[in-house]
């Protein structure tokens, strides 16, 4: 018979019980499908990050920063290859795994505050298992997934202004690199209370013009985690009570006084919420825009053609759909692609212009691509008051010139646990995003790089895959 815990029991302690479960947690109690889930997100994950490293000028910067520190040659820089310091290879791998807004979503992108520092600790280390690697990523999503689903405020990363990426990804990562360094429960509840220390993601990096440092959120905080937990680990102590003290993650960066408890420390190790959260990107820009696209896509196979429309309004939706959506002006004409990804009017207009949206589509050529510009043009934002809406997920309403008026609002989007995609399908994106590399990768070394993560589970050393990747 399972114990039913008060709030207040599950309150007090909340802390601790994490840090405990975090290092005790063992590859069995996975469930085969968090397993191949997860293994799904490693190889997403790695694509993505390698893709960006010739297609966003600002992971060549970041790269070349790095390679100017110089330092013990401990982790892969990917894409680029040679080595750095842990901490500093994650800090350009994370940066480069958001830049081509492509990663995976679910409590935030749950993918690179986690699986990229797993890497880089697992170099450092060596004879890191691929059981072990799992285990300690699938246990770092599932910390970030628990601390997102335990605000009770809606649409709180816009109320409150934050990005849960970066915010949670401190604790995230510092549990992965914690779980891989084999801390105890006193030392892991250092890490997190060290990465909890560090804690940053404000919003206003989105604002307007979106800034490079919207693109690199994954990178501090990856960075951030890996140091935590070295730094545990040498005996550096961090703050305790970082989720129910006084001036904790929650009264003091999401301002509540009552979390759900529950959502966060409750069935520690045999709920797995990710498997009902979680979604690949099929589109390689930011998370709010899936739902835009998948309706337009909907109409577009359904019949409408891109010449017969006459205006587009997006309607309602969260928080988030406005801020892709206004200032209009800015959202038609985004002049760099990370601005491009991060509007709704221009990303509409590449799915109706071109029937897809890809990483092509986000070239500096694209954006002046005139076909898609006209038909931003005609896209635009209208707000629903609060009272009037029945869900949160915005309503494409489509005019054409012949007076037709189409409306769509979709229940899920391709990706999304309700409407997943497998292997083939996170295999054919790896292959793609693979042949951007800024250090070519042959065919031969990703197909082998694809068959070493579907059998991960069975690897001695789960770094061969980035050795692969790296040519070596």
């Amino acid at each position: 018979m399972t114990q039913t815990l008060s709030t207040t029991d599950l309150k007090n302690g909340a802390t601790r019980r994490l840090a405990e479960y975090a290092a005790s947690i063992q590859y069995e109690q996975l469930p085969t499908e968090l397993v191949e889930l997860t293994k799904r997100c490693i190889l997403d994950t790695l694509g993505v990050t390698i893709g960006a490293s010739s297609l966003a000028e600002e992971g060549r910067l970041t790269y070349e920063y790095v390679k100017e520190l110089g330092g013990k040659p401990e982790s892969t820089i990917l894409g680029y290859g040679g080595k750095a310091p842990a901490a500093w290879a994650t800090f350009v791998n994370g940066s480069l795994g958001h830049m081509l807004d492509y990663d995976d979503v679910g409590g935030g992108h749950v993918s690179i505050p986690t699986v990229l520092p797993a890497f880089a600790i697992a170099e450092k280390l060596g004879g890191v298992s691929g059981k072990e690697l799992i285990t300690a990523i699938a246990v770092g999503t599932d910390i970030m997934v628990r601390l997102d689903r335990a605000v009770p405020i809606h649409d709180w990363t816009m109320t409150e202004g934050w990005f849960a990426t970066q915010l949670f990804g401190f604790v995230g990562s510092a549990a992965v690199a914690g779980r891989l360094l084999k801390l105890d429960a006193d030392q892991m509840e250092n890490a997190l209370g060290i990465g909890f220390n560090q804690m940053s993601g404000s919003r206003q990096m989105a604002v307007g013009e979106a800034t490079h440092m919207r693109s690199m959120q994954a990178g501090f905080c990856g960075q951030g985690g890996v140091a935590a937990a070295l730094l545990a680990q040498k005996g550096i102590t961090g703050p305790k009570e970082i989720l129910e003290g006084r001036y904790g993650l929650f009264r003091t960066y999401v301002r509540t006084e009552d979390p759900d408890w529950d959502e966060l420390v409750g069935e520690l190790g045999t709920r797995f919420r990710l498997l009902e959260t979680h979604g690949f990107k099929v589109w390689p820009s930011c998370g709010y825009t899936r739902p835009t696209n998948a309706a337009v896509l909907e109409m577009l196979n359904e019949g409408l053609k891109k010449e017969d429309v006459e205006s587009v309004v997006i309607a309602g939706g969260t928080g988030g759909t406005q801020l892709l959506s206004e200032p209009a002006e800015l959202k038609r004409r985004p002049q760099l692609a990370i601005d491009a990804k991060y509007s709704i009017p221009f990303t509409t207009a590449i799915m109706l212009s071109k029937g897809t949206v890809a990483l092509r589509h986000y070239t500096d050529e694209a954006l002046q691509d005139p076909e898609v510009l006209a038909m931003a043009d005609r896209v635009s934002y209208r707000a629903i008051p609060e009272e009037q809406k029945t869900s949160r997920v915005p309503i494409v309403e489509v005019t054409t010139k012949d007076g037709r008026f189409i409306s769509k609002q979709m229940a899920s989007v391709p990706g999304d646990a309700k409407n997943p995609v497998g292997w083939p399908e996170i295999e054919a994106k790896f292959r793609d995003t693979t042949t951007f590399s800024a250090t070519p990768i042959s065919n031969d070394r990703v197909e082998q790089a694809i068959t070493l993560v579907r059998g991960l589970e069975g690897s001695g050393d789960a770094t061969e895959v980035i050795r692969v990747l790296a040519g070596e």
